[in-house]
């Protein structure tokens, strides 16, 4: 049975989800979570989309992207997974998938629904004990959101505009 076709749409903003296959972890060190964020500025750079918020847990990311051609989300992601994958496997000496099939996403409004998406998204790290506070956990958005720390990968938005 074929897989369903995406809904592109230009100006969107999607709620993404990639899972680790078989929920192993892709992130298994610091220099993992780090290699991520710099595939990340680079997909950002060559698409120019805007990053509202992330998490990376270290068995799934989750992020909110604002695309500005709706067909480019599937470029960015297979771009992002695909480079960080070959980049994985010969860091650990593995073959194979890493991801969990394809990634998931749902359209968000922009509108209050956005920041209860974005807050869902960082308080992840909470929900699953690896962090006492959203603050706490170094790789999500909270942070840069809240302008406690700069964060070059966030996009600030108005959510009035």
């Amino acid at each position: 049975m074929p897989r369903p076709s995406r809904l592109i749409i230009n100006n969107s903003i999607h709620h993404v989800m990639a899972r680790g296959n078989q929920k192993q972890k892709i992130f298994l060190d610091e220099n993992d979570f780090s290699k991520y964020c710099d595939l990340l500025k680079h997909y950002k750079y060559k698409y120019r989309f805007e990053l509202y918020g992330y998490c990376l847990m270290p068995n799934h990311i989750h992020l909110i992207i604002k695309v500005h051609m709706g067909k480019d989300l599937q470029k960015i992601m297979q771009g992002l997974n695909q480079t960080y994958t070959i980049w994985f496997n010969e860091k650990y000496n593995k073959v194979g998938h890493l991801w969990q099939g394809r990634y998931k996403d749902m359209l968000v409004q922009k509108d209050k629904y956005l920041l209860d998406c974005i807050t869902y998204v960082e308080f992840n790290p909470v929900r699953a004990n690896l962090a006492k506070s959203p603050m706490a956990y170094r790789w999500c958005s909270w942070n840069g959101r809240s302008g406690t720390k700069k964060d070059c990968l966030i996009n600030q938005f108005d959510i009035y505009e």
